[in-house]
């Protein structure tokens, strides 16, 4: 890491502004204290680790406080808020000045400062704390912020977080020691302006999680210091305890189990190799009989790094699971799918029977790792179909199965425009747009479509490391969503797919269970003033989410008038069984208003329903699967249905 650019000397000095008291630092630092600490960590070099960038943030915000009266500096900012306040930028000024100072190298002839020692207070025994972990934008930003010296770290942040111009940022830096501000200001327009990423839970040490340390170590150094600390009293002689640690194995933390079967699960010549033509005879198609690809499948040091940080995450790996997913290690040697380069990284693929493991290294530095699990449990030739190998700059490739003979990409609010066919090489498809990384309005919904013999699927990243399988049909008995009708059907609810990022969903079906007229045929709006086109026959259509674990499915039942270009939503319901394979029946209301003003309780029931009534703010009946009934705007009903074989339908919340 460079640090020459933040000189070994007294710090310049600034023009002097109004004097500050303690009280006034003091009630400064306390209100702004999670935008310091947020500053420090920023500019902290990342080389300390997760866990004690967090401590030390803390530890240098705290030690901000002056002793005694201090002329606050008079940097060019803001003048309101917490800008216009002397002593925040008293306190903002040294933060960023001792953060600046942890960065620099320890000199032999020269004793250390203070801010380069691991901090005494505060201290938390026998945890590790770290920031929550982002998306894949965050961890991006995090990497290259990391190859930054320290100064331009500080300008990238008073940028970002202060919402300072150059020519603060400039006197802020050359305040606080910096010898060539403009040379990190430079440097700092290396990376993209990602300000708004700055706010995120990935830079918040206020906001952490927790881990234990390694326990058996932890134990045994313990037991060690007592059997020193005894040696000592009888003989005088200190014993040191050397360090134990596997060299070769990167990012992991170090070793606490040396069982055999520990030690066979981390052989990378141990790993299971599927030959490349098993699946054409084998009764089980799923990961099981993926071969292993990749141009570093012989690359036995990267193999050993990806098990040794699967058993043994270290403090700089970032470790993600899909909700009911166990991130432990593996019982035994697992199967290899994958090993090469993607982009700018390493990247392992690793299979268990139970889990997909994906483990990714930067491949020209050693910034720490990245360790992804999935469930896939239960998985079949549909949902084996592809996994993600990775993502970069809002793109995403695939690593597909090897019965898919031909991929492409489709933007499921253009059913009509066609896939556009993508490359594959030795399975691995070439990037494609992911509406999982993206912000902002949903204006396309592109997902990979693959062709698998006679069929073809569509698949959707949500954010996970397996794409979710899109059907349409009735529930018990969905085709895939890759047929003319099926792709019409899906195209107003191809957005809502958003509701369900980064929950373990296996598959998404959509389900046109009903049809209704509209009380009129003038253009019909849903509400004012949104237009939804003319009048005809809305559609009813429910979207259900099915997760890997079995439970937390998500059910969406939505609205569709003739013209408009999205469904809305009238209800929503998680863990119901309803446009399930186990209850397929459903039952949901809007109020709506037509164009000439008048307002309308429309409800709909799946077509095995008889009767509906509605009660409370709105009454009335029909002796069918629909029911249209006048309404004052703001009115609440509640909805009973009775299905044909007798039993009674709920209004679906």
């Amino acid at each position: 890491m460079q640090s020459q650019d933040v000189a070994q000397r007294p710090a310049p000095s600034s023009p002097a502004g109004p004097v500050v008291d303690v009280e006034q630092a003091e009630a400064a630092l306390v209100e702004h204290y999670p935008r310091l600490v947020r500053l420090a960590y920023l500019v902290l070099p990342p080389g300390l680790g997760r866990s004690r960038r967090v401590v030390t943030a803390h530890a240098l915000t705290q030690r901000a406080l002056p002793r005694n009266r201090t002329p606050a500096p008079v940097i060019p900012a803001q003048s309101t808020g917490r800008d216009g306040d002397p002593g925040y930028a008293l306190v903002r000024l040294q933060v960023l000045r001792t953060a600046l100072e942890a960065g620099l190298p320890l000199r032999r002839k020269a004793w250390p400062k203070r801010s380069q020692l691991p901090p005494l207070l505060p201290q938390v025994w026998g945890l590790k704390l770290f920031p929550r972990s982002g998306g894949a934008d965050e961890l991006a930003l995090d990497q290259r912020l990391s190859t930054l010296s320290g100064p331009a770290r500080a300008a990238y942040a008073l940028r970002g977080l202060e919402r300072l111009a150059d020519d603060g940022v400039r006197e802020a830096l050359t305040a606080a020691g910096v010898a060539d501000a403009d040379g990190a200001l430079l440097e700092a327009d290396g990376v993209a302006a990602q300000y708004g990423l700055l706010d995120s839970p990935e830079f918040d040490p206020c906001s952490l999680q927790a881990r234990p340390t390694d326990l058996m170590r932890r134990r045994q150094h313990l037991k060690a210091a007592l059997a020193a600390g005894a040696a000592l009293l009888v003989c005088g002689a200190l014993l040191g305890l050397p360090g134990e640690g596997w060299g070769p194995d990167g990012a992991a933390a170090p070793p606490y189990a040396r069982n055999p079967a520990a030690q066979a699960a981390l052989d990378p010549a141990k790993l299971t190799r599927v030959d490349p033509a098993a699946w054409q005879s084998s009764a089980r198609i799923d990961f099981s009989v993926w071969p292993a690809r990749g141009d570093l499948t012989g690359d036995r040091a990267l193999l050993r790094r990806a098990l040794a940080v699967w058993a043994r995450p270290g403090e700089r790996v970032q470790v993600s699971a899909t909700p009911g997913t166990l991130s432990g290690g593996p019982a035994g040697p697992p199967q290899l799918l994958y090993a090469g380069t993607v982009d700018a990284a390493r990247v392992v693929l690793l299979y268990d029977g139970l889990r997909i493991a994906r483990y990714a290294e930067p491949k020209d530095g050693t910034q720490g790792a990245a360790l992804d699990f999935a469930r896939v449990d239960g998985a079949g030739r549909a949902e084996a179909s592809a996994v993600v190998l990775g993502r970069a700059d809002g793109n995403v490739r695939y690593l597909t199965a090897p019965w898919v003979s031909k991929a492409g990409e489709r933007d499921l609010l253009k059913p009509g425009s066609g896939a556009m066919d993508l490359a594959l090489t030795d399975g691995v498809t070439a990037p494609l747009a992911s509406p999982a990384l993206r912000s902002g309005p949903c204006t396309s919904w592109n997902v990979l479509q693959l062709a698998d013999g006679k069929r073809t699927r569509l698949l959707s990243d949500l954010g996970e490391l397996v794409p979710a399988r899109l059907t349409s049909g009735r529930p018990g008995s969905p085709g895939e969503a890759s047929g003319a009708k099926a792709l019409r059907t899906w195209q107003p609810y191809a957005c809502s797919l958003g509701t369900v990022r980064s929950a373990g969903v296996r598959s998404v079906n959509a389900w046109a269970f009903n049809e209704q007229p509209l009380p009129d045929a003038s253009e019909a709006r849903w509400g004012s003033p949104r237009p939804h086109g003319g009048g005809g026959s809305a559609a009813w259509v429910c979207t259900r989410a099915e997760t890997w674990r079995g439970g937390g499915a998500r059910v969406l039942a939505q609205f569709h008038t003739p013209g408009a270009r999205y469904g809305a939503v009238a209800a929503k319901a998680e863990n119901v069984p309803a446009c399930g394979a186990r209850d397929p029946h459903v039952l949901t209301g809007v109020l709506w208003k037509s164009e000439a003003g008048d307002w309308y309780l429309l409800a709909a029931g799946s077509r095995e329903t008889a009767s509906i009534r509605a009660t409370g703010g709105v009454s009335g009946s029909a002796r069918s699967s629909v029911l249209t009934v006048p309404a004052e705007q703001g009115a609440r009903a509640e909805l009973k249905g009775t299905l044909r074989d007798g039993r009674s339908l709920g209004g679906l919340r």
